[in-house]
């Protein structure tokens, strides 16, 4: 049985105001009650990729090589449940279609968390937003404080995505 040294917290939350629009996100690792808090934010992003990029950036700070057992606390349905439900693994299986037949969203933020996770002892559970809990509340004000930032990074990802998604052309274009 692993002791506590080997378990680590990851606590996540994203912001985006508006929705798409400056985002950040806010991590708290924990492992053995040693703390560590980060965040980040970009100019122009939505609140499911900064979702994501938390998840995303906490498995990064995890020590290089090591595998601890590691929970994500998220109050995001969208990556707790397409995680956990296993979707995320079959659009990447179907080539990043869905059952609708229409194409996944945030494809590259869902490629670089699975390669991430991979065979890790990592789980996924969600905590209701807004609601008191602490860690939540520290990471949301982490992710708001960040996407309040001066001279915020593009999220290429994003931008790459609005770039390419096609218009509507009007009856007369």
């Amino acid at each position: 049985m692993p002791d506590a040294n080997d378990r680590v917290m990851i606590y996540t939350d994203g912001a985006c105001s508006p929705n798409p629009g400056p985002g950040g996100y806010g991590v708290i690792l924990d492992r053995a009650g040693m703390r560590r808090e980060f965040s980040g934010g970009f100019r122009k992003t939505t609140n499911n990729r900064m979702e994501m990029i938390a998840a995303i950036e906490g498995i990064k700070a995890l020590p290089e090589g090591e595998q601890p057992e590691v929970t994500i606390l998220s109050d995001s349905r969208y990556l707790v449940d397409m995680f956990n439900g296993g979707y995320a693994r079959q659009w990447r299986a179907n080539s990043w279609q869905l059952a609708s037949r229409k194409r996944a969203v945030n494809t590259d933020l869902w490629s670089a968390l699975l390669d991430l996770v991979g065979d890790r002892p990592i789980r996924f559970e969600w905590v209701r937003g807004h609601s008191e809990h602490p860690e939540n509340e520290r990471c949301d004000a982490l992710a708001v404080a960040a996407r309040q930032g001066e001279a915020l990074p593009p999220d290429e990802g994003y931008e790459a995505a609005c770039r390419a998604a096609p218009q509507q052309l009007g009856l007369f274009e």
